[in-house]
C-alpha cells in the first residue's frame, strides 16, 4: 500500500549512528528510526541478546510466566520508580492501554489532551491526537476528548469536568515540532490533577530511555504521572511497548491483554538495550552531546532559522520555510534528516553519535 512517503533510497545495514544503502552509500542517521535506535544500529548487546534468546524460547503467550519477562518488569519498575508494568508491542498500543486503564480505574470516560499532540494512529490514540490531517479520514473517533493549548496549565484546569478520566501529555512534543514546555508546566498539571481527582498520563514513547538526557523526560521536572506509556527505544530497534503505573492503578484479570506483549525475544532485546545505555553512560552522553549539538546549530545563519530548541538529543530547528529541499540536499550528501510540523527539522540521532559526526551534520545543514 502506498501510504508512506519514502526517501528514494533502500537501506541495507547499519552500525552505530551510520547506515548504508544497497549501493554502498553511507549516511549519518539523525532520525534513528524515529527515536527508536537510541543505542545505535545493531548494538552488539542487543544483537547478542536476540540471538541467544532465539535459540531458547521465542514465544509462549501470556498464559505462562517467563523468567526474562519478569526480569525486564523488575528492571522497568526500578527505572521508572513505578509499581506495575503491562507489556505490548508499540507506542500506539501503549497509549491504547493507558486510556483503557484510565477509564477502568476512574470509572470516567473523557480525556483532556493538548493541541499539536501526537499519540498514535489507532482509533483510541488518534482520538487524543490533535492534528486534523491525521484525524479527518477516520471520524467519528472515540468521543470525549478535549484539546487545549500546550504549555497552558490553566486551560487544562478549565477543561477538566466530573467525567474526565485523565489528562494525557507528551513531556516534550515530538511530532508537534519538538515543543518544550516551561519549567513549571508539568508540576502545575500534576497539582491540578491531584486537586480534581484526575489521572495524569505521560506519553514518553519518544522521550524515554535516555533521549532527553534523563532516563525519562519526567525526571527533568520531578513529576510522577499515574500512568506512563513507553515504546520506541525500549527494544533497541525491536518492536516493544509498555505502560507503567502507580501502586493501586492496575488492570483486573481479563480487562486487557496482548498476545505478543512481553514475548521473550522482545524482552531480551530490551534488556540488551538497557544494558548498553547503562554500561556506556548513554544518558549522560545524550545530555552532553545534546548541549553541544544545540550550540553548534545556534551558529547557523539566523536568516533562515527561527529557533533552535532541544533537550538532550531531541532537537528541533524551526525554519522560516519548509524543509524538503534541506532533506534532499542532506541525503544526497550523506545525512538523513526528518521534517515535522511542516517547517521543523527534527534531530533525534542515536545516543552513540560522536562530536565529529555532529560537526558533519551541522556543516551539511549550513550548506543546505
Amino acid at each position: 500500500m502506498q501510504n508512506y512517503t519514502r526517501q528514494p533510497i533502500a537501506l541495507k545495514r547499519g552500525d552505530g549512528a551510520v547506515v548504508y544503502d544497497v549501493d554502498g552509500n553511507q549516511y549519518i542517521d539523525c532520525l534513528a528510526g524515529i527515536a527508536v535506535n537510541n543505542v545505535g544500529h545493531c548494538h552488539p548487546y542487543v544483537v547478542h541478546a536476540i540471538k541467544k534468546q532465539a535459540e531458547q524460547l521465542i514465544h509462549v503467550s501470556n498464559l505462562y510466566y517467563t523468567e526474562i519477562q519478569t526480569e525486564l518488569a523488575e528492571k522497568l519498575v526500578e527505572l521508572t520508580e513505578m509499581d506495575r508494568i503491562f507489556f505490548c508491542n508499540s507506542g500506539a498500543e501503549a497509549i491504547e492501554s493507558a486510556m483503557k486503564l484510565a477509564r477502568s480505574v476512574s470509572n470516567k470516560t473523557d480525556f483532556v489532551a493538548t493541541e499539536q499532540s501526537f499519540h498514535g494512529r489507532t482509533m483510541g490514540s488518534l482520538s487524543v491526537t490533535h492534528k486534523e490531517k491525521f484525524r479527518r479520514p477516520f471520524t467519528p473517533l472515540i468521543q470525549g476528548a478535549t484539546f487545549v493549548p500546550y504549555n497552558d496549565s490553566q486551560a487544562i484546569a478549565e477543561s477538566i469536568t466530573k467525567n474526565t478520566a485523565a489528562v494525557i501529555i507528551e513531556p516534550i512534543q515530538g511530532e508537534g515540532g519538538v515543543n518544550i514546555p516551561s519549567g513549571d508546566y508539568l508540576r502545575e498539571v500534576r497539582k491540578i490533577c491531584d486537586d480534581t481527582d484526575t489521572l495524569l498520563i505521560f506519553d514518553e514513547v519518544q522521550t524515554g530511555f535516555g533521549r532527553t538526557g534523563e532516563w525519562f523526560c519526567k525526571q527533568h521536572s520531578g513529576v510522577q504521572p499515574d500512568i506512563m506509556a513507553m515504546a520506541k527505544a525500549m527494544g533497541g530497534g525491536f518492536p516493544m511497548g509498555a505502560i507503567a503505573s502507580k501502586k493501586g492503578i492496575t488492570f483486573d484479570k481479563g480487562e486487557h491483554a496482548s498476545t505478543f506483549g512481553g514475548n521473550p525475544l522482545a524482552c531480551a532485546a530490551s534488556l540488551g538495550a538497557i544494558k548498553a545505555i547503562e554500561e556506556e553512560s548513554l544518558v549522560q552522553h545524550s545530555k552532553e552531546l545534546g548541549d553541544y549539538f544545540v550550540e553548534r546549530l545556534k551558529s547557523l545563519s539566523r536568516e533562515d532559522v527561527v529557533d533552535v530548541r532541544g533537550q538532550g538529543l531531541m532537537i528541533g530547528v524551526e525554519l522560516k520555510s519548509g524543509c524538503k529541499d534541506i532533506l534532499n540536499y542532506a541525503r544526497e550528501n550523506g545525512v538523513l534528516l526528518n521534517c515535522t510540523s511542516d517547517s521543523v527539522l527534527r534531530l533525534v540521532p542515536p545516543l552513540v553519535i560522536t562530536r565529529e559526526q555532529i560537526d558533519r551534520v551541522v556543516d551539511i545543514i549550513e550548506q543546505a
